[in-house]
Formats: structure tokens, C-alpha cells, sequence
């Protein structure tokens, strides 16, 4: 029986089409600026966005610590919500390898930071505080139930940063989702930002891979300091070739990711023992909360993998369960049959 696996899109496998052109890539020496298929995926990626050039990376969180590490520098201050991955999730790796001082203020049920909140945590010049270089944003907000920012809110944190000399990165790891669920083309989303990462290792569905987006000097820059990581990949069009077809055929098709997730909450929201307001899935993850006689996230997770469905606990008793390729509308159904088994 095939296993359902709901605990992230980044389990994706890649496509046919895919391994097909990865098996077929034309290869050269990246480090040297000498792969072609990298190149190709590099202003692709940069076009799509609206930006002069793109670096390819080996994830998400090497791509926004390129990006952090290319802003700022040691004793230097982001603006940042205490919910945003690159706070949570990166091994808090811009303090332990850029000196980078990260001043935290709340994100928003939706994802959003207060412009207000912004304004407050800005530095004034003052030889006791760090000096306030960047504001980060993410799209879609992984922990606000992937809610996506909206371009007029995205403008109006611009507004903010030019205000005050700043500058804005966006952590778009999954930025074709928002544009997808917002129904606008990915570059009204990036326009307002002056650096984008973006992954296609989740939603979709290449292997391995992040691209970091912004001007031509940001990204010459970004390439040092990618290789002071230790990222300077050799024949990366192996991988490269696989982003390609990501960004060629599989933007799209984040849709029906959507449309499941929708689904999957709305059944869900009808079960006693479920907390969750359907009406705040609008991408393709759904998080969702127990309550009543005690029993936990990893207990319930525990069950539901007996009936071959794998979901993530995220806390005692809340879970996430991710949409993405290669998940049908049939295996939504029997992950849902699970769960009702399981809370029964």
C-alpha cells in the first residue's frame, strides 16, 4: 500500500522529466563560471523575478544566509518576526557566522509585520546600538498556515526601508505559491524586494536547490560569499537542469496543492475534535490543532502512520499536513479516513 507522506512538500520526488534532463544536462565547471545548464537556470531564475541575476544555491537556508551575509556586516542589525524560518529554523546560523544581530518583533496571524512595529525597531544612530541595515520578510509564512503577502503590502514595507535607507530581503521559499494563491505573476511579488531566495526543492519538486535573485553587483558579491560556505559547486548542472523544468512546467500545477489543502481542511474542521478555521488555508499547508481528553500531536501522528499516513507534529498538540506532487485528491481522502480512525 503506498505510503501517503503529508509532513512536507520537500519530500517531493522529481518528475520524469526531470531525471530525463538530468541524465541529458550539457555540464561544465559552475565554480568557473563555465556550466551552461547552471547559467541557463541562473537567468531564468532572474528573469522570472524581475531581477538582473540570480545565484544557484544548495538550499533555502544557504541562499538567505548568502543574502544576510551579502547586507550586512559583523555587529549589524535585521529587522525580523520571532515566526520567520530564517529565525526559527537556520541553526540561527546569521549570528554564529555573520555576527548579524537580529532584532525580533512579532509577526501577525497572517504572516505580516506591523509597519508600526518596523518603524519602532529601526535604530537612530547611536554609538551603543547596532546599526539597522535590512528588514526580512517571508512569502508565503510557513507558520502563519502559509498565508501569502500581499504586493500592497509588500509596497508598503518599501515605503518603510526607503524611508530609512534600508534595504528588504525576501525569504520566497515558497513564492510561487503566494502568486499562485493571490492570482498574480510572481514578479509583483519580488519587485518590492531588494534580494529573493526561493526554493525548488519544495512545491516544485526538483531535488536539490534554492536560487538567491537581486542586482548583477549584489549577486557577484552573494557568489563569494557563497563560496566562503563552501558552496561552490563543480557539474551543478546535473541539478540545475532539474530547476529548469521546475520553473518551465511546474509552477502551475501548485494549484491543485491548494485545492487539496482546502479540501483536506474543510473536512477536517467538521471533526469534533479538531481545531482549525479552514478559512485561513490558502496555500498548500494546512496546520491544525487537538483538543479534548488529552491526547498529543506525536500520539496521533503515531497512529496515522499505522494506516500508511505520515503528518508532522509541530508542537504537543498541533500537526501539519502538507499538499504537494504526487499527492492526489485519493490519498486526501484516505488521510483523512485515518485521522477520523485515529481520533475515534
Amino acid at each position: 500500500m503506498k505510503l501517503i507522506d503529508l509532513r512536507s512538500d520537500t519530500v517531493t520526488q522529481p518528475t520524469p522529466a526531470m531525471r530525463e534532463a538530468m541524465a541529458q544536462a550539457e555540464l561544465g565547471d559552475d565554480v568557473f563560471g563555465e556550466d551552461p545548464t547552471v547559467n541557463r537556470l541562473e537567468a531564468l531564475a532572474a528573469e522570472r523575478l524581475g531581477k538582473e541575476a540570480a545565484l544557484f544555491v544548495a538550499s533555502g537556508t544557504m541562499g538567505n544566509l548568502v543574502a544576510l551575509l551579502t547586507h550586512c556586516g559583523r555587529g549589524d542589525e535585521i529587522i525580523i518576526g520571532r515566526d520567520q524560518h530564517i529565525f526559527t529554523s537556520e541553526a540561527g546560523g546569521v549570528a554564529a557566522l555573520g555576527g548579524i544581530h537580529p532584532h525580533v518583533i512579532p509577526n501577525e496571524p497572517d504572516g505580516t509585520l506591523r509597519l508600526k512595529d518596523i518603524r519602532a525597531a529601526i535604530r537612530v544612530e547611536d554609538v551603543h546600538h547596532p546599526r539597522t541595515r535590512l528588514i526580512v520578510l517571508e512569502n508565503t509564512h510557513l507558520r502563519a498556515s502559509g498565508a501569502p503577502l500581499a504586493p500592497d503590502y509588500l509596497q508598503a514595507v518599501r515605503k518603510v526601508a526607503n524611508e530609512h535607507g534600508l534595504k528588504l530581503h525576501m525569504d520566497g521559499a515558497r513564492i510561487f505559491n503566494a502568486a499562485i494563491a493571490l492570482g498574480v505573476p510572481v514578479v509583483d511579488l519580488a519587485r518590492d524586494s531588494d534580494t529573493v531566495q526561493f526554493c525548488l526543492s519544495k512545491g516544485l519538486s526538483a531535488p536539490v536547490g534554492s536560487l538567491l535573485a537581486g542586482s548583477e553587483q549584489f549577486i557577484a558579491e552573494g557568489r563569494r560569499q557563497r563560496k566562503m560556505l563552501g558552496g561552490g559547486m563543480r557539474q551543478a548542472g546535473v541539478l540545475a537542469a532539474a530547476g529548469i523544468v521546475a520553473l518551465e512546467t511546474m509552477v502551475e500545477r501548485l494549484a491543485e496543492d491548494h485545492a487539496n489543502a482546502r479540501y483536506l481542511a474543510e473536512n477536517l474542521a467538521n471533526l469534533p475534535r479538531i481545531d482549525l478555521d479552514p478559512q485561513r488555508i490558502r496555500t498548500n499547508m494546512v496546520f491544525f490543532g487537538l483538543k479534548g481528553n488529552g491526547l498529543t500531536a506525536q500520539e496521533l501522528a503515531s497512529r496515522v502512520k499505522r494506516e500508511r499516513v505520515l503528518i508532522q507534529p509541530r508542537g504537543p498538540y498541533h500537526l501539519r499536513a502538507a499538499m504537494h506532487y504526487g499527492i492526489e485528491r485519493s490519498d486526501v481522502d484516505h488521510a483523512l479516513n485515518a485521522i477520523k480512525k485515529c481520533l475515534a
